[in-house]
């Protein structure tokens, strides 16, 4: 059987802030044998992403460079841990970019990325400044669309209250949750 390899996608526009804390926290309790392997975002800086969907005669190549090296780890991957502060309700423009790049990957010749993410668990950890989790399910919505337009398995969300940095690691409850976040069985996104 082969080792669970999570990938966390770190997306926050600052470093070591309070999502990626949460995240490496929950790192430490994988189940037995998973590896964690980390990608920031803001030192792999994706280029603006345009699509190129409809344009007549654009073929679509395997991605190179920074893209390429997301996309491999993404494929690799099987479990996506989206590391995703809370920004203006929804998840940074990092990790939508990241996201906006699925559109092309669909389309590389002979990756079968849509019948490779399936079966793929996708996670979420969140950073949030106020306590009312309703204010964060567009950010829980965009990552669980995304899940399941490619048939992977939902975990949820994980959510820390913090706003200044180090805020989080006060949050008790946070903490708790994030011992026992991936013991957790996935559902059907």
């Amino acid at each position: 059987m082969t080792a669970r390899r999570f990938q966390f996608i770190l997306s926050s526009a600052r470093p070591d802030g309070n999502s990626e804390y949460l995240a490496r926290v929950a790192a430490k309790t994988l189940p037995s044998g998973a590896e964690a392997h980390w990608f920031d975002l803001s030192r792999n800086i994706l280029p603006p992403y345009r699509d190129r969907r409809h344009e007549e005669g654009y073929t679509f190549n395997q991605p190179a460079g920074i893209e390429g090296e997301a996309f491999a780890l993404t494929l690799a991957a099987t479990d996506i841990v989206m590391v995703v502060p809370l920004y203006w309700y929804g998840v940074p423009s990092a990790a939508k970019l990241y996201l906006d790049y699925w559109a092309d990957w669909l389309r590389v010749p002979g990756a079968d990325f849509k019948a490779r993410m399936a079966g793929k668990t996708m996670w979420g950890v969140s950073a949030i400044s106020d306590p009312d989790l309703t204010l964060a399910e567009p950010l829980a919505g965009t990552l669980r669309y995304s899940a399941r337009f490619l048939k992977m398995q939902w975990g949820g969300v994980l959510y820390g209250l913090g706003s200044k940095p180090g805020d989080v690691k006060t949050d008790k409850k946070a903490h708790a949750d994030a011992e026992r976040f991936f013991q957790r069985n996935p559902e059907t996104a």
